[in-house]
């Protein structure tokens, strides 16, 4: 008898089941919104002013690899990099991502894009660096992307004189 009750409840599990499962994933919407995301990003690292709102792009354990820099991980870690960074005289970046390639399942994904850092160069004179990188992003538990992994490296003397693209 116990047993024929809980059979009961079968064809309704069986209905519940699908509808309770995530929507196929969107690839093409989902990388528009993760370009959006990835360019306020940009715009408020360009911004200079709310190293806050820099790092809410950030995973918890996320890991930063610039050039001449060790890796920065965790956001303890990245905050100080990125709050040195913004108190450097004339420092300045912005980037721009492209073509994200997303995991099977959309939980992850990465990018490469292209960047433009002003610094003091050797003499002191503000001189603009550009570059490329790339970032992978976790679609985290709250269902906003975060980047785990920015790593960026210098454009070759073959690229930076324009040669090679």
């Amino acid at each position: 008898m116990v047993a024929s009750r809980r059979l009961r409840w079968l064809p309704l599990a069986l209905v519940l089941i699908p509808a309770c499962a995530r929507p196929p994933f969107d690839a093409s919407a989902e990388g528009q919104k993760l370009l959006r995301r990835d360019a306020e990003w940009s715009a408020a690292a360009a911004a200079g002013k709310d190293v806050e709102k820099i790092l809410s792009y950030f995973a918890d354990d996320a890991v930063m690899m610039e050039p001449g820099e060790p890796a920065h991980a965790g956001k303890a870690e990245i905050r100080k990099y990125v709050t040195r960074m913004l108190q450097t005289p004339g420092f300045s970046i912005r980037w721009v991502s492209e073509n994200p390639v997303f995991s099977p399942s959309g939980d992850v994904a990465y990018m490469r894009g292209a960047n433009e850092t002003t610094v003091p160069g050797p003499a002191g004179a503000i001189t603009t660096l550009h570059g490329r990188g790339v970032s992978i992003w976790r679609r985290e538990s709250d269902g906003e992307w975060r980047c785990v992994a920015d790593i960026g490296n210098d454009l070759s003397p073959t690229e930076r004189s324009g040669s090679s693209r």
